[in-house]
């Protein structure tokens, strides 16, 4: 049996200026933007080669708008692999992404920890 994780859920404030952070600065592609009626849209980024990607779901409501930014209580949430650390780090960094740290060589990957516009924590990582 095989399987694959397709999709994980990103809540977030405003459809559009998390497209343009997650495309524009982050260079993921935009594979689905679907008005879904009612002010919903089905919007999924996929970062380049991945078969898996984020849906971003606008919140609904003061709970799932609580949240935003914070769906993982601080802790890095999200692992973005790179096969070109260097450029992607420069890359992003000169689009405004906001890096906590240097980037570390550990013993089994280089990476960075960033925070995405509404403060959720990646890791940028190329696994040795």
């Amino acid at each position: 049996m095989n399987q694959s994780l397709a999709l994980s859920t990103l809540v977030v404030r405003d459809y559009d200026e998390a497209i343009a952070f997650y495309v524009g600065k982050l260079g993921f592609i935009l594979t689905g933007d679907d008005d879904m009626g009612g002010g919903k849209r089905w919007v999924v980024v996929t970062p380049p080669g991945s078969q898996g990607g984020l849906l971003l779901a606008k919140a609904a409501g003061d709970v799932q708008a609580a949240r935003i930014g914070d769906q993982t209580g601080g802790r890095v949430g999200f692992f973005l692999h790179t096969d070109d650390f260097d450029g992607d780090h420069a890359r992003m960094s000169a689009a405004g992404v906001n890096f906590l740290e240097a980037p570390r060589r550990e013993a089994y990957a280089t990476v960075a920890v960033f925070e995405d516009l509404y403060g959720n924590r990646w890791d940028l990582l190329q696994p040795k």
